[in-house]
């Protein structure tokens, strides 16, 4: 047996490249190896609030809607640092952007322990969120860079390891939550991320080779005469669609627990479903990713915005336990490509040395997205006592998305695929 695949890619990541093999090198996927062990580890911030959740609400004795905003506040956060630390990558590299981002992180969930209300502690989740945002906009932009080919696919392992964490930490996290209560879990993850993220960010100290950069600028910019579009205009389009996608996402991913304890199941039960509902959509990501070098970001994206639509409108008849776990399942399978996609189609008609920001700016929109679907279903549950309408308007959100992707498909003929061999 050889040495294992981190250990071998670590080994790569100090050794020299030509310029010629930038693209789909072996260093690549040695980066590439680096950089989902630090999405794994750093995305945790994302979902650590979601376990907490009925904890946290029945120790302040607040509503549905008011426990909720830890959350909330967290994807706002979580939204602004994709695109404030995509900006910082682009010029200081993604070595010191992630350092200095798993500091902030760790300061949050000190604070976020000794947190006395639920205003507080939603505050104090705002920084968490802004920390954490480092392993995932920033870190799928700054991968990208390294791979043309095999971009779909590159892109979609460093985005899996959002739901990795997603999957994993929620069902490490309810242990401690039980024998020890949810500041414990805050105390524990402070010293995970700064013990596990800093090491690794310092092996990804390399930048890009300039005449790599250059290539991949021109390549950009015959896709995007292509379409007729501007860089402008093109974001403001990719931040409706993923405002509309993942307030239709955050429906099933953040109240998932909180429907189950309602159903009386519990909060274990709805933790796995949401791990089962993670771990589809590591699947579905991989297998987009797959997609997306055969057809595109935007094609990936709408298949992917159609899919999860159905699955939507199957939640609402399940309402017993094998068929909630059969349909968080069928929903991971479903949306785990979509917002990958929004990260290629930045890739292939926006400027490369700009990817960072323009990567991040649409992540946000997608983030702000999240934390607006996440406050707006608790608000209706609290209003009609039940999830039913809160899926609905999920549904209605998703036809957004899809409207975006078939405008921006209409508008583009002839889209490039990859560099020609002689850039």
């Amino acid at each position: 047996m050889g040495r294992p695949i981190l250990v071998r890619a670590i080994s790569l990541l100090g050794g020299e490249m030509s310029e010629q093999l930038v693209f789909d090198s072996r260093y690549s996927w040695a980066r590439l190896a680096v950089t989902l062990a630090i999405a794994t580890i750093g995305n945790v911030g994302m979902w650590s609030v979601i376990v907490i959740m009925p904890a946290v609400q029945a120790e302040f004795g607040v509503s549905r809607a008011d426990s909720s905003l830890p959350y909330t506040l967290t994807m706002l956060g979580f939204g602004l640092g994709n695109l404030l630390i995509g900006r910082a990558v682009d010029r200081f590299g993604m070595s010191t952007a992630l350092i200095g981002a798993s500091l902030l992180s760790c300061s949050g969930y000190l604070a976020a322990a000794a947190s006395p209300s639920i205003l507080i502690l939603s505050l104090v989740h705002f920084v968490i969120g802004l920390g954490s945002a480092a392993s995932f906009g920033p870190l799928i932009a700054d991968i990208s860079h390294w791979f043309q080919r095999r971009r779909g696919i590159a892109v979609a392992v460093a985005a899996s390891g959002n739901y990795l964490s997603g999957a994993i930490w929620p069902m490490v996290l309810a242990g401690v939550l039980l024998d020890n209560g949810w500041r414990a879990v805050c105390l524990a993850l402070a010293v995970i991320v700064t013990v596990l993220v800093i090491p690794l960010a310092l092996l990804l100290r390399r930048r890009v080779p300039e005449l790599s950069m250059a290539a991949a600028g021109n390549f950009s910019l015959a896709n995007r005469a292509a379409s007729g579009l501007s860089p402008r205009t093109l974001a403001w389009l990719l931040a409706a669609a993923g405002l509309g996608c993942c307030v239709a996402m955050s429906m099933p991913q953040v109240h998932i627990v909180a429907l189950c304890v309602d159903r009386g199941f519990g909060p274990a039960v709805g933790a796995e479903m949401l791990s089962l509902m993670l771990l589809g959509g590591v699947v579905s990501r991989l297998i987009s990713g797959l997609i997306a070098d055969k057809l595109g970001g935007v094609l990936t994206l709408l298949i992917g915005s159609v899919l999860q639509m159905l699955a939507l409108f199957l939640y609402l008849p399940a309402g017993g336990l094998v068929s909630l776990y059969v349909v968080s399942l069928v929903f991971g399978l479903a949306q785990g490509g979509i917002v990958p996609a929004y990260a290629l189609i930045v890739r292939e008609y926006m400027p490369a040395r700009e990817a960072g920001a323009w990567v991040g700016f649409v992540i946000m929109a997608t983030i702000l997205g999240m934390a607006l679907g996440g406050w707006m279903s608790g608000w209706i549950n609290d209003l009609t006592g039940s999830y039913q309408l809160a899926f609905l308007n999920g549904i209605v959100w998703n036809a957004l998305n899809i409207a975006v992707m078939l405008f921006i498909l209409t508008r583009t003929r002839h889209p490039r695929r990859d560099i020609p061999a002689a850039a």
